[in-house]
C-alpha cells in the first residue's frame, strides 16, 4: 500500500504538468483559431484586395515600366520587383491584422475577459501574433502565386526565403499588437501603416536597387529597417542581396523580435492602455 501511495504522489506533479500544458495549448489554439477565422471569414476584405493590388503592380511595372527599364542587378525588372511586392504584402497585412483585431477586442471590452482569465500573457500574445503571421504568409503566398504568371522563378535558397517571411511577419505582427494597445480610436490603427510603413516600404528597395542611388542616399537608405527585410527575402528568392549582409539582417530582425516581444509582454503585464 505504501508503495502505491508513494508512486501516486510521484506521478501527481507529472499529471499536473500535463494538465497545465493541455490548458495552455487549448487557450493558444482558441485565440489563434479565432484570429484565423476572423480574416478568413471576410476574405473579400482581407485577402482579395492585396491580390488585386499586386496584379495591378505586376501589369504596370511589368508590362509598362519594366519593358522600358530593362534589367536590374542582372534580372528582368519584373523579376527583381517581385520579392519586394511579396514582402510589402506580408508587412502590411501582418501589421494591420493584429492592430485592427486587438483594438477591436479592446474597444468592445472583450479583451478584459481574456486578461482576467488564468491564461499566461505569453499565450495571449502568441495567439494574436501568430494570427497576424498566418495572414501575412497567406497573402504573401497568394501574391507569389500570381507573380508566377508573370515571371519564371527558381528559388535560390528555400530556408532563407521562409525564414525571412516568417521573421518579418512576426516582427510586424508584434508592431501591430503594440499599435493596437496604444490606439484610442479606430483612426489610430491606420496612422502607422499610412504615415510610417507605406513610406518606409516604398523607400525600402521594393522597386529599385539602392546600388543605383548616389553614395549619400545609399547610406541614408541603410537606416531604413525594411530595406534589410526586403533584400534578405530577395536574396532567398534570387540570390541577390542588394548590398545587404543577410546574416546581419537576420540577427537584427531576431533582436527586434525579442525586444518588441518583451515590450508587448510588459504592456500586457502592466495593463497599460488595456484596463480602464
Amino acid at each position: 500500500m505504501s508503495g502505491l501511495e508513494h508512486g501516486g504522489s510521484q506521478g501527481l506533479p507529472e499529471r499536473l504538468q500535463h494538465s497545465e500544458f493541455r490548458y495552455h495549448w487549448v487557450a493558444f489554439v482558441t485565440i489563434f483559431a479565432k484570429e484565423v477565422r476572423r480574416f478568413m471569414r471576410i476574405w473579400p476584405q482581407t485577402l482579395l484586395p492585396p491580390a488585386i493590388s499586386m496584379v495591378l503592380y505586376f501589369v504596370i511595372f511589368g508590362a509598362v515600366i519594366g519593358s522600358r527599364i530593362g534589367t536590374m542587378s542582372g534580372f528582368s525588372y519584373m523579376t527583381y520587383v517581385l520579392p519586394g511586392l511579396i514582402m510589402m504584402s506580408v508587412i502590411t497585412n501582418s501589421f494591420s491584422n493584429v492592430a485592427s483585431s486587438f483594438f477591436s477586442n479592446k474597444f468592445q471590452r472583450s479583451i478584459e475577459e481574456v486578461l482576467i482569465s488564468p491564461v499566461p500573457n505569453w499565450i495571449i500574445l502568441a495567439g494574436y501574433v501568430l494570427g497576424g503571421v498566418a495572414r501575412g504568409v497567406i497573402t504573401g503566398a497568394i501574391v507569389m502565386g500570381l507573380g508566377l504568371f508573370f515571371v519564371e522563378l527558381d528559388i535560390y535558397d528555400v530556408f532563407a526565403t521562409l525564414l525571412a517571411v516568417v521573421m518579418t511577419a512576426t516582427l510586424f505582427s508584434l508592431g501591430g499588437f503594440i499599435n493596437g494597445v496604444f490606439a484610442r480610436k479606430f483612426d489610430d490603427v491606420s496612422i502607422i501603416p499610412t504615415f510610417v510603413l507605406t513610406p518606409m516600404t516604398y523607400l525600402g528597395g521594393v522597386f529599385y536597387s539602392i546600388e543605383i542611388l548616389p553614395e549619400f542616399w545609399q547610406k541614408v537608405s541603410m537606416l531604413n529597417p525594411i530595406l534589410y527585410q526586403v533584400n534578405t527575402f530577395r536574396y532567398g528568392l534570387l540570390g541577390e542581396a542588394g548590398g545587404v549582409d543577410t546574416r546581419f539582417a537576420f540577427a537584427v530582425m531576431l533582436l527586434a523580435i525579442l525586444l518588441l516581444g518583451a515590450y508587448s509582454l510588459h504592456l500586457l503585464k502592466t495593463g497599460r492602455g488595456l484596463r480602464s
